[in-house]
């Protein structure tokens, strides 16, 4: 597997080896001792499917206490985001984009103590995503992925505004958020 640091650390793109013949191709999506030697040693504990249309933004989400999330592109293409929640960071506040697509394969791990949020490029998508904590309604929160402070250069199509949950039409202002040592 090759590994890509991004400018927030912590914050990885994962390329696993793809076997390609005339049938198809094979990848393995996760490997916990493969994992573990790119220092990825958290225990996951729930996989999560999401099926969007293109223009579709979730997020900005997280949980507290944090989440951990790898995130992968079954089908179609997104631009996936990780925002750094960690006031102790010196990366606090900045962001990382990439995009992962089936047809690059790549992963990103985001690890715990941030916000991670997609928009779909293609037609539709099917994301997954293995997660480090249960999903509970309680501790879940949301920052507008418009925020000013955060600046996130979406690649909104067309100029367009995405399509939105209310709830994420409704989040929070970064410096209103709740976030982490």
């Amino acid at each position: 597997m090759k590994v890509t640091e991004t400018k927030l650390t912590g914050v990885l793109i994962l390329e696993p080896r793809v076997f390609h013949d005339p049938r198809g191709f094979f990848l393995e999506s996760y490997n916990e001792k493969a994992m573990a030697e790119v220092g990825i040693r958290e225990h996951f504990v729930q996989d999560n499917h999401s099926f969007s249309r293109r223009n579709v933004l979730r997020g900005l989400h997280y949980q507290v206490p944090p989440q951990g999330k790898l995130v992968r592109v079954v089908v179609g293409e997104i631009f996936d985001v990780a925002v750094d929640l960690r006031e102790s960071s010196a990366s606090f506040g900045r962001w990382v984009g990439a995009v992962l697509s089936e047809q690059n394969h790549h992963q990103l791990w985001i690890p715990p103590g941030f916000a991670h949020g997609f928009y779909v490029l293609s037609q539709l998508a099917d994301v997954t995503y293995k997660c480090t904590a249960p999903y509970a309604v309680e501790h879940e929160r949301c920052i507008r992925w418009d925020d000013r402070d955060l600046a996130i250069a979406w690649p909104l199509i067309g100029g367009a505004a995405p399509l939105l949950s209310a709830r994420d039409a409704a989040g929070s202002a970064f410096r209103e958020a709740d976030t982490y040592p």
